[in-house]
């Protein structure tokens, strides 16, 4: 699962506008207009070679997603400040491609302001049983010893739970 899809899931999961994903990237430090927005969410097939050669297609980086996400909280929650009242720099978490289905689950539970137990909920709604040992090693920074990859089978299903959660 590639960036691009990671966002056109989320965007359905959690019913949002054009308008709404140009702000979150705003609010996450990624200037896009609304069309670089829509090219960004174009589904493109891995062998359609002539889409990505035409230039209707934006890839997503590994830094624009985590604009996305990081914009995301600040969009659910509102912008955290220090205690000295500045506003707080959000972490970048994503330092390659195997930590992006954790980093992604991880912020978007921040956002939404579920509960482990929500999760496994989520993930439970979509044909997937977790246990809560499990669900912890995946949410672990990476680098720690428990610290268990996000597949992109669990990261899929969790945005289908989200969908389930969010559009019923």
């Amino acid at each position: 699962m590639d960036n691009n899809d990671i966002l056109i899931r989320l965007r359905y999961a959690l019913d949002l506008r054009d308008s709404e994903m140009k702000e979150i990237f705003e609010l996450g430090g990624e200037d896009l207009a609304v069309e670089e927005v829509k090219l960004v969410l174009t589904k493109i097939e891995e062998d359609d070679e002539e889409a990505v050669d035409g230039m209707d297609y934006i890839k997503c980086t590994n830094s624009m997603l985590e604009s996305f996400l990081n914009g995301f909280i600040i969009y659910k929650r509102g912008p955290q400040k220090t205690k000295d009242g500045d506003p707080v720099k959000p972490d970048r978490s994503i330092k390659n491609r195997s930590s992006v289905n954790n980093v992604m689950m991880k912020k978007v539970k921040i956002a939404l302001q579920l509960k482990n137990e929500d999760v496994i909920d989520i993930l439970d709604e979509a044909g997937v049983s977790i246990s809560k040992g499990e669900l912890s090693a995946i949410l672990r920074k990476e680098g720690h010893k428990n610290y268990k990859p996000c597949l992109d089978k669990f990261a899929r299903n969790f945005l289908k739970g989200l969908a389930i959660k969010y559009r019923t």
